[in-house]
């Protein structure tokens, strides 16, 4: 087993804790709620502004940082081989299936093991570390056209998804909350949704960010191999220069009523280019400030969340869909509220993280992956 990156785990635990930042109101609100705080009429202040703060520190950033951690991971394991690549992120794509369809619609895996398989080709052909970046930062410029464009083609007129009517908002509890064949019907109507919104445009992205984060471990930015002043200097340009082309799409978001086709299409585009670069900022923040970080015991108990990065993403699912879906606190909580919520998950994810690695090396999840690839790529 390879030796770990101790200050690459705690970026991915960080990754994951902010993921659950805006994932928690996928759980405890509609599916509208995620993208549109207008979503049932005009919201509250406090709600808007909760809003406004969690689409500038956290939409889509923790998403992009993962995704190019897991680009790292990728290049990382070319050594293994083809099978076991191939393997491994068909096995990571088969959790996802299950994942969205038995258990949340919000899943993640599917795209990332899909995106996966498509893209570690380019990672291995690569013939340089710059023409890989380069390669990942069009495929995400791409997605980002291809954004603008579909705001062009969309109509006026919001669709169910941004602003569903009372009856499909009901129904939407309904069937959270009944669970069984009627959830999980709807459930494979929304992955149907979510397949083709990565096949047309997501998934430019998603490759994107895996290939340049790829290329950051090839160079070895993701290995902390450069001088500290250089993760702050990257960090000190990068937060600032994102906020600056993020904050007015937000003003201007806020004061169109969270239009349909501008806050859905035109205003995400620079927050999305705004996303990658704060995401670069944030894992240049973790590294520059990591000889300081290192001494601290919640930065280690952190990078042991990131060694069990599947199994704690999938714990969220566990006891969010509990909490608001069994418990049936489903819609009894503003976007505030439950914010206030999330450390109460991250304080399971951790105490289970710290008691599961005192007698074990690997999470439960990273076992048996690791196990069935094994088996899969015929080293079992």
């Amino acid at each position: 087993m390879r030796p770990r990156i101790a200050a690459l785990d705690f970026a991915r635990g960080i990754a994951i804790f902010g993921i659950l930042l805006l994932n928690i109101s996928a759980f405890g609100l509609p599916k509208a709620a995620y993208l549109n705080p207008a979503y049932a009429g005009q919201p509250s202040a406090t709600d808007a502004w909760t809003w406004a703060v969690l689409d500038i520190l956290a939409q889509g950033k923790f998403l992009m940082m993962f995704a190019m951690l897991f680009g790292a991971g990728l290049q990382m394991l070319l050594p293994r081989g083809k099978a076991w690549i191939q393997s491994r992120l068909s096995l990571l794509l088969l959790c996802g299936l299950i994942h969205a369809v038995f258990f949340w619609d919000g899943d993640i895996l599917l795209a990332y093991g899909l995106i996966g398989l498509v893209f570690w080709r380019l990672v291995r052909e690569a013939k340089s570390n710059q023409s890989l970046f380069r390669t990942g930062m069009v495929l995400y410029l791409i997605g980002v056209g291809i954004l603008m464009m579909l705001g062009l083609i969309s109509t006026a007129k919001p669709d169910s998804f941004w602003q569903p009517d009372f009856a499909e908002l009901q129904y939407e509890q309904f069937w959270r909350l009944k669970g069984g064949v009627e959830a999980i019907n709807n459930r494979l109507d929304l992955l149907s949704s979510s397949l083709i919104s990565v096949a047309v445009q997501y998934g430019w992205e998603l490759g994107g960010a895996m290939l340049m984060g790829a290329s950051l471990m090839r160079s070895g930015w993701l290995k902390g191999q450069f001088n500290v002043r250089h993760y702050l200097g990257v960090a000190a340009v990068m937060l600032p220069l994102s906020w600056i082309i993020q904050i007015p799409a937000v003003v201007i978001a806020w004061q169109t009523g969270w239009d349909y086709r501008w806050s859905g299409f035109y205003l995400q585009a620079p927050r999305e280019i705004g996303a990658l670069m704060q995401a670069v900022g944030y894992l240049a923040l973790c590294y520059g400030l990591w000889p300081q970080l290192v001494k601290q015991r919640w930065v280690i108990w952190m990078s042991q969340v990131g060694r069990m990065a599947l199994t704690n993403y999938l714990l969220q699912t566990l006891v969010c869909t509990f909490f608001f879906n069994s418990l049936g606190f489903y819609q009894h909580f503003s976007r505030l509220q439950l914010v206030a919520l999330v450390p109460a998950v991250w304080a399971v994810n951790l105490a289970i993280t710290l008691l599961w690695l005192r007698h074990f090396r690997q999470g439960p999840m990273e076992w048996l992956w690791r196990k069935l690839t094994a088996k899969a790529a015929g080293e079992a």
